[in-house]
């Protein structure tokens, strides 16, 4: 199967009950219909979900008009073999029609952000004794040497900001395709929470 890239949102998690009767973890996706609306060089731009014009402002609207397209609520550019760039024209629309069940797909998206937090939620530190008279509950312990080097190292594992990154699932089987709602059902989780938008796509 040729390379897809295609933009989508989480609609939430669910389980299904396969032939031997094991409970499988399945996420519900709603995937395009993506447009395409620039093709350059090897790169290929998608729009997806229509937005009211009204919304736009005067640069992204003579951008659309002039393409003679919808507007759209999100892009995404990325890039493409020679091969199948040869079979792609502006305007042309993918849908789930493009996969098949049982193909793995990868899945990039912004996971849910957790705020300022510490070291034992956000590096799985250990904590300290417990009992009466420890002053070490939660502490993080030494951070570096004094005299030499006398500062600490950039990347140590200390409190900050958790979350709210980039992150991509590999290797995600479809279970079942809805090519009337243009709904994916995949195994396991993705990055996000409900509404997420999704990068999907194939290699």
């Amino acid at each position: 199967m040729s390379s897809i890239n295609m933009l989508g949102k989480k609609m939430g998690m669910t389980q299904l009950f396969n032939e031997q009767g094991n409970i499988i973890p399945v996420t519900i996706l709603k995937v395009g219909p993506c447009t395409i609306t620039r093709v350059e060089n090897q790169n290929i731009q998608i729009g997806y979900e229509y937005i009211n014009p009204k919304k736009l402002n005067k640069a992204n609207l003579g951008y659309f008009n002039q393409l003679k397209l919808p507007c759209f609520k999100y892009l995404k550019e990325y890039k493409i073999g020679s091969l199948s760039l040869n079979e792609s024209n502006i305007g042309m629309v993918y849908t789930v029609k493009q996969f098949k069940v049982g193909n793995f797909i990868n899945i990039s998206g912004i996971s849910i952000g957790k705020g300022f937090s510490g070291y034992q939620k956000r590096h799985n530190f250990s904590r300290g004794p417990m009992s009466h008279g420890s002053k070490n509950h939660r502490q993080p312990g030494s951070i570096g040497a004094g005299t030499t080097p006398g500062r600490v190292f950039p990347g140590k594992k200390m409190s900050g900001q958790m979350g709210c990154r980039k992150i991509t699932i590999k290797n995600l089987k479809i279970i079942d395709i809805n090519y009337e709602n243009n709904i994916l059902t995949i195994q396991g989780s993705v990055p996000g929470k409900n509404g997420n938008l999704l990068y999907i796509y194939t290699k």
